[in-house]
């Protein structure tokens, strides 16, 4: 299969707030993290803060722990894909309203439409789509401190 590696940011800000991105799919509406594909020339935390800069204007962020790990395998739309592989670093910065980088048009050819911060309470009460779908069971220890030994798998 072909496989896809990309990088996720959980954004967290000192109100305990995460920052998620949506993606309108052909099939599904989704709330994410921030994040995207892994070039070939790259490290993983070189495209996470590359992908920081272009869709939240948030430079040199302070990169975390990678903590949580996900598989997603659905056909992407181009057809070059057969899944993705996420991996989520933790992102822990000062309160900031986002500045994309690249403009609201180009984020839309890559199907972010939205951005806006949640609170956990939002997120727990919410009928959404969240990917992973597990975000209301995992983010709690995340949000006290609890940085897992190793990734946790998330499922989708």
């Amino acid at each position: 299969m072909r496989i896809r590696h990309a990088v996720r940011a959980i954004v967290i800000d000192p109100a305990d707030r995460i920052l998620l991105v949506r993606f309108e799919f052909p099939t599904a509406t989704v709330w994410a993290m921030p994040g995207g594909g892994v070039e070939p020339d790259e490290t993983p935390l070189q495209a996470l803060h590359r992908e920081l800069a272009e869709e939240l204007g948030l430079v040199d962020a302070p990169i975390g722990p990678h903590v949580w790990d996900r598989l997603h395998i659905v056909p992407f739309v181009d057809g070059q894909w057969d899944g993705q592989r996420d991996e989520f670093h933790l992102v822990r910065v000062p309160a900031f309203e986002p500045q994309p980088q690249l403009s609201w048009e180009q984020l839309r050819a890559e199907k972010l439409h939205e951005m806006r911060w949640w609170t956990m309470e939002e997120i727990a009460s919410s009928t959404v789509r969240f990917a992973p779908a597990s975000l209301a069971r995992h983010l709690p220890g995340l949000l006290a401190g609890e940085i897992p030994a190793e990734p946790i798998d998330v499922g989708v």
